[in-house]
Order: structure tokens, then sequence, then C-alpha cells
């Protein structure tokens, strides 16, 4: 489990929100330990001092750019763009990505050095921005604590279970604490049953949204394993020996196989194979936003390419690529149906 911050511009003191928060005495709280098995999502925003705003294009002009798509994070007023991005934050934000993930345990890719970056060298608007990062050690007390002091606006999980994440939502409104607003979670074609049952539940009853990480199942999907293991690939890598060994297991050869059916799709498509992945995934009413990788800036206009394959998902090639990957979720009210 994890937890992450956004950030936006903070230069105004807290926000009425936060005041009317701060006014606010929670003496019915409970105690940090009592709930210290949750680590969450944190959304921050902090004072990044004034900054030295260059010529940024709008929000709009950058979605007529690309056609970049923007989203509300789940049931919040959090605006988001489809697509996240870890990386190349400069030619993704030129491109109407307002939304970067990072963490502590990402390679070379600290909070502190994001916020560096964004601070002093990309001179971006940076109430145009949303970043995300995890810490680890928190709980539902100590994020509207975090929340209350001015330090985030709203706070979110990440591989919670949904059982963890209504637990967190009954302790909040139970104790007038603030809940969680969405879950990261793993999606993929191969990876489908949170996202596609278990979370949609969640939104219609409590409002937590989706934003959802490894769309291209950490390579597997972009097509060059291809019942091999490139040198210089990431399963070649001191690490990822599991991802070597998924690779080359029975399932990974049968996933290989399906993969080369949906890559017929993709060229009736006039696309990629990652392109059509990733559009398939933010074909999901049910997801704010798919948070990519991208190790350079070729692979990074590829991907966003899938903004523009999204609207070619007609339902009858929806059908097709389900056919092929023979893995649709169904709900108890599916089957009861």
């Amino acid at each position: 489990m994890q937890v992450s911050l956004v950030c936006t511009d903070h230069r105004g003191g807290v926000s009425r929100n936060t005041e009317d928060r701060l006014n606010r005495q929670n003496a019915n709280s409970p105690s940090t330990g009592t709930r210290s098995k949750f680590r969450a999502v944190a959304m921050v925003a902090r004072s990044l001092g004034q900054l030295s705003v260059q010529s940024v294009p709008s929000s709009s002009e950058q979605s007529m750019k690309t056609g970049m798509k923007y989203r509300n994070l789940g049931k919040s007023g959090l605006r988001v763009s489809c697509l996240g991005l870890e990386q190349l934050m400069t030619l993704a934000y030129e491109n109407g990505i307002n939304l970067f993930d990072t963490a502590e345990v990402y390679a070379l890719c600290l909070a502190g050095v994001l916020t560096d970056v964004l601070s002093f060298s990309i001179f971006f608007r940076r109430s145009s921005l949303v970043i995300t990062t995890k810490i680890f050690w928190e709980t539902v007390r100590a994020m509207t604590h975090v929340i209350n002091q001015g330090m985030a606006m709203y706070w979110g999980t990440s591989r919670w279970s949904p059982m963890e994440i209504m637990e967190a939502y009954s302790v909040a409104r139970q104790f007038n604490q603030i809940p969680p607003i969405c879950e990261q979670a793993e999606y993929h074609m191969f990876q489908r049953e949170k996202v596609e049952v278990q979370l949609p539940e969640l939104f219609h009853k409590i409002g937590v949204g989706a934003m959802t990480w490894s769309p291209l199942a950490c390579g597997i999907i972009s097509g060059k394993y291809d019942g091999r293991v490139p040198p210089y690939s990431r399963a070649s890598l001191k690490g990822y020996q599991w991802l070597k060994d998924k690779i080359l297991s029975e399932e990974g050869r049968r996933q290989q196989a399906k993969l080369k059916e949906l890559q017929a799709i993709a060229e009736r498509l006039g696309c990629t194979l990652p392109q059509l992945a990733i559009a398939w995934c933010l074909r999901n009413e049910g997801v704010s936003s798919v948070l990519l990788g991208a190790s350079n800036t070729d692979q990074l206009m590829e991907n966003i390419g899938a903004i523009q394959v999204l609207p070619k998902l007609s339902s009858s090639i929806t059908h097709e690529v389900d056919s092929i990957l023979g893995n649709k979720p169904y709900s108890k009210k599916d089957y009861r149906s």
C-alpha cells in the first residue's frame, strides 16, 4: 500500500475550505496508532515560492493541439489529464498533460527532485499542474491533519483492497475526518477485475475514483517480448527476474499469442499495439487518469497518440478485443441477470 500527494498553487495561504477545516475541533478523532495499518495516497498542495513564469499555452490550446481530455478525479473537483506521466515533464506538459506521478521508490526519481525541477527549471504555471507522490506511514487521521494544515488538498490510496478503502471511508465519516477520493490500481488488458468490477461499486457508493498505472503491463504489451527477453529491456535488468520469469512462463507465451492477434486490430485502426492498449484503458469511463512511463521522447509521443485512437474503439472493436483476451470479469450482479 502507498500514498500520493497532489500539489497546486498555494501562494495565497490556506484555502477557504482549509480554513473552515482548521476551525473545526476533532475531539472524537481516533488515535494515529489505532489506524496505523493505513498507508495512503496524499494529494499535497505545497507553496513553491515565486516562480518566474514564462508564456505557457493555456489548457484549451494544449487540448486543441493533441486532443487531450480532462476528467474529474472520482467525485472530487480536481481536474486531471486522462493521461498522467512520471518523466519527460516538459514535453508532456507542452502536449496537454497536467498530472505527474512520482515516488521515492522510482528509479532516479525523488519527490524532492521533482519539486526542485518544477520550481526552478520548467517555469510552468504552478496552478496548472497536479503532482502526485507516495508516502508510506500515514493514517486517515494523519491525512486529515496534512489537509487541515494546508499542505494537501486531497488524499487517496494506492494498491488498497476495496475492504480497506471502505474501512478508511467509514473511519473518516465516523470521526469527522477526510476520506480518500481515489485509488491507484494496476490496470491493463491482462489485469482487469479490480478496476472493472470492484472500484465501480466504490465509486457509486462513496465517490472514489480510479487512477490506473502500468497500461502496458511493465512492457509486456509493448510487443518487444516475443518469446524472448531482448538485451537492455526491463526484464533483462537486475531485480526484474520476476518479470523475466513471467514473460517466459506458459502463461506469458499465451499472452504473447493474444498480442499477435491484437496487433492485427491495431494495424486495422492505423495505430501501434501500445497505443491500442492505452486507448483500451481510457475507454473505461470509471478511469479518471492513466499513468504513463516513458524512457524517451519518441515513446512518449507514441503513448500520447493513444488519445487519437480512443474515438475509434467502437463497441464492435471492444467486443473483438474482449473475445481475444477471454478474461472479461463479471460482477455478482451480472451473474444474477
